[in-house]
């Protein structure tokens, strides 16, 4: 079976400057991510899609193969899952290879473990599923604790028959940590949406959870890192 890992990384960061290739734990943050889908041997073939000399720089040193990305894959509004597919059809056609799954691993999520790879992959696997996304228990819950607000009125989120009095009592939901993604090639290609009937979920505990988007994040992902 043919597996393709895509790492997708580009160099404009806001909340966390060159976030990408700033050191956390005695590493560049890409080095990370790059060694834990060696290490997890799911794939025969890694490829980093970058606009940043210094990451594919980076990702070259360590064995892998790069991909100069487009100016216009690179701008802020662009979205993720459009610059993967890029990514996975460029590779193929690199590599002349035509692969039977394409997974992601996010750059800011670097407490997942190779575990997570693994068991993400068992699950996608053994059920008839089109993708999968990651996640874990949402903090905030739109049928207690998250508003909306309209011409000045507040209201719940998300309402049931019932009045809920309490988090615990709400019907639980998850937010997606962005940590793994996995398709099957085809439906990657024909640009399925990211979440159908088909769609598998893996849930991931809420340390390992954390996508680096601001300082703080920063500061407390390179804490967990630094006790490891």
């Amino acid at each position: 079976m043919n597996n393709l890992c895509t790492i997708c990384a580009r160099s404009g960061s806001k909340g966390v400057p060159n976030k990408n290739i700033k050191k956390i734990a005695g590493k560049p943050l890409i080095q990370h991510t790059i060694e834990q889908a060696k290490k997890s041997k799911v794939f025969s073939d890694i490829i980093v899609s970058s606009d940043c000399k210094k990451i594919l720089k980076i990702a070259e040193k360590l064995g892998v193969h790069t991909l100069k990305r487009t100016n216009q894959l690179s701008k802020d509004f662009v979205g993720k899952v459009d610059v993967i597919r890029d990514a996975a059809i460029k590779a193929q056609k690199m590599l002349d290879k035509k692969f039977d799954n394409v997974i992601d691993l996010d750059v800011t999520s670097p407490l997942r473990q190779v575990s997570d790879i693994h068991n993400s992959f068992k699950k996608f696997q053994n059920g008839n599923y089109q993708n999968l996304i990651t996640g874990c228990v949402a903090r905030k819950n739109p049928y207690f604790n998250m508003i909306e607000i309209k011409k000045n009125v507040l209201s719940i989120s998300k309402r049931t028959n019932k009045k809920i009095y309490s988090r615990q009592k709400s019907p639980q939901v998850f937010e997606m940590n962005a940590s793994i993604y996995i398709w099957k090639n085809k439906a990657l290609m024909n640009k399925s949406n990211l979440v159908t009937s088909k769609t598998a979920f893996y849930e991931m505990p809420e340390e390992r959870s954390i996508d680096i988007d601001t300082m703080l994040d920063w500061k407390i992902v390179s804490f967990l890192m630094e006790k490891k």
